[in-house]
């Protein structure tokens, strides 16, 4: 009997230890299963799908990243109207400065991460006798991204405006929706010359740069990253910023074209 009851016994205590087992591959399935969005200036796109996104998500594999990627100003607008996003990084800190007003990032998530160049743009095969950036006036049709949502279209303008161009350039301006949608203008050639950050013109054999924006016409090309207050996965969101400030991460962002802020 006494017998009986050690099998019984042990057969209770292994199945209650399989039970455990099970719901920590359960619990581990669940984690698998966390998935964050992130919304990102359009400029950043290619340095985070190709190489960035992958590494993290090799390190963390029960984390899935989901980018959106667009004009500054439009993903504010997403994330004001309650899209579900978890972490911004934005090409300029206007639009963060604006979602930190209204309490919408987590507080002390904001860092000013990168830091990029605005240039002036032609297609590669070009005949216009452009040389630098106030030579943009000789061309017919000009490409900028547009200066009520795109940070490049604000950098542009903001550098046209302090080299008193700006009234020439704007009566040929072709706006776009964001500065891929203008470096693509210009590569095609259906725009003449375009201004663009010099990551972009840097991934895009059909273009040269022509000039960087002259020192003095205009402010650093700054990009914050912040995560979104509210988020439901905040742990993971943490992690991928953090992740983003790693030195081979960094190292990736300068190889891009990027200066990394100290």
């Amino acid at each position: 009997m006494k017998k009986r009851l050690s099998i019984v016994l042990m057969f209770l205590a292994m199945f209650f230890v399989f039970s455990g087992c099970d719901n920590t591959r359960k619990n581990d399935n669940e984690k698998e299963q966390v998935t964050i969005t992130i919304a990102v200036a359009a400029s950043l796109k290619n340095t985070l799908e190709k190489e960035i996104t992958p590494a993290f998500q090799k390190k963390y594999p029960n984390i899935k990243v989901q980018g959106t990627y667009d004009s500054s100003g439009k993903l504010q607008s997403q994330i004001e109207a309650g899209a579900s996003i978890d972490v911004f990084m934005s090409a300029a800190t206007k639009e963060m400065t604006a979602l930190e007003e209204q309490g919408l990032l987590l507080e002390n998530s904001v860092i000013d991460l990168l830091e990029n160049k605005i240039v002036l743009i032609v297609s590669k095969n070009s005949t216009k006798d452009i040389k630098n950036f106030t030579d943009i006036i000789k061309a017919d049709n000009i490409a900028l991204g547009d200066p009520a949502s795109v940070p490049a279209g604000q950098y542009g303008k903001e550098a046209l405006v302090n080299l008193k161009i700006w009234d020439k350039v704007s009566t040929k301006a072709s706006l776009g929706t964001n500065v891929t949608q203008v470096l693509n203008w210009v590569a095609e050639g259906s725009a003449e010359a375009g201004i663009v950050y010099s990551t972009d013109a840097m991934t895009n054999k059909n273009v040269k740069i022509v000039e960087e924006a002259p020192i003095g016409s205009v402010k650093r090309v700054i990009y914050p990253i912040g995560v979104i207050k509210g988020t439901n996965n905040e742990d993971s969101s943490k992690k991928f910023t953090e992740f983003l400030k790693t030195k081979d991460m960094l190292d990736i962002f300068e190889n891009n074209g990027f200066t990394i802020i100290k």
